[in-house]
């Protein structure tokens, strides 16, 4: 039954595999005359986890009204930074996902980047080292306890698996994937680009979970998707051990590579323009 059950998902996949591309087109990435490309806008919510006033970016569809629902894509960001790098324009966020809507090549949805760093004790990530690594773990409580409520509550959301995706960079990813494997239930999407190791035993310390937990049990997502770049000299080839621990564990996972971009946004751009063509549709 698990063997069928795989290649019902293999199947279900290859209509991803045929829309993939390692790198966006030009014109996605540019503006264009007449069109209102919406800005981010920064909220705050309080965790109580953190115990703490929390800042977060929100980027709502252009026509954005409270008589529809959205659909919510959560962006995490890496190890050091704050819920303003995925806001950046250089990331093209707003332009990208705008023109692919305008395309008809995604769906409107409400993206989320929030800040990720969460303990009582320290406000600022000090240095790449156990406690501050637990820190960025820790938001798993952060995400179900209070950042997905603030969201829910505020934004005319749309809820429920189906309609809920989460992605992220470098530590980002590593905490979209331990955040979507701990709670599949909630997540019908899942993504990380350049993903942090030492998720699972084997792929660094600390650690949060063992290889055979790095699975969906009875709740595999719609989607997932780990990205990678030929040019990262930061995490190296650890995406690709989280990619043989999932297909191991009969997890079905789409591979990106990209062979011309870095450990930095040149690789977090062509993952979400693939993503965001994905998700929600």
């Amino acid at each position: 039954m698990e063997k069928n059950m795989e290649k019902n998902m293999e199947k279900h996949m290859e209509k991803y595999k045929d829309i993939m591309v390692e790198m966006p087109p030009e014109k996605i990435l540019t503006e264009r005359e007449g069109v209102v490309y919406p800005s981010f806008k920064k909220y705050t919510y309080y965790s109580r986890t953190a115990e703490r006033d929390t800042p977060v970016n929100v980027l709502l569809p252009a026509d954005y009204s409270e008589n529809k629902k959205y659909p919510v894509l959560y962006v995490l960001h890496g190890y050091y930074d704050n819920e303003d790098w995925m806001a950046r324009d250089i990331v093209r966020i707003s332009t990208m996902l705008t023109n692919l809507v305008a395309d008809g090549e995604a769906h409107e949805m409400i993206v989320v980047c929030p800040y990720i760093y969460c303990s009582k004790d320290m406000p600022h990530c000090t240095g790449m080292d156990t406690q501050n690594t637990l820190n960025y773990d820790n938001f798993i409580h952060d995400m179900m306890t209070d950042l997905m409520p603030f969201a829910e509550g505020n934004f005319s959301v749309a809820v429920g698996r189906e309609n809920t995706a989460i992605t992220g960079f470098s530590m980002g990813g590593r905490e979209a994937l331990y955040i979507g494997v701990s709670h599949p239930e909630k997540f019908g999407y899942i993504g990380a680009v350049c993903a942090a190791p030492g998720l699972t035993e084997g792929t660094g310390d600390p650690w949060m979970l063992t290889e055979d937990q790095l699975t969906f049990g009875e709740n595999s997502p719609e989607l997932l998707l780990i990205s990678a770049a030929e040019h990262d000299d930061v995490v190296g080839a650890n995406p690709t051990k989280y990619r043989e621990i999932f297909s191991q564990n009969g997890e079905v996972c789409l591979w990106h590579f990209m062979s011309r971009t870095g450990h930095d946004h040149s690789s977090v751009t062509p993952h979400l323009y693939n993503y965001f063509r994905m998700i929600f549709r």
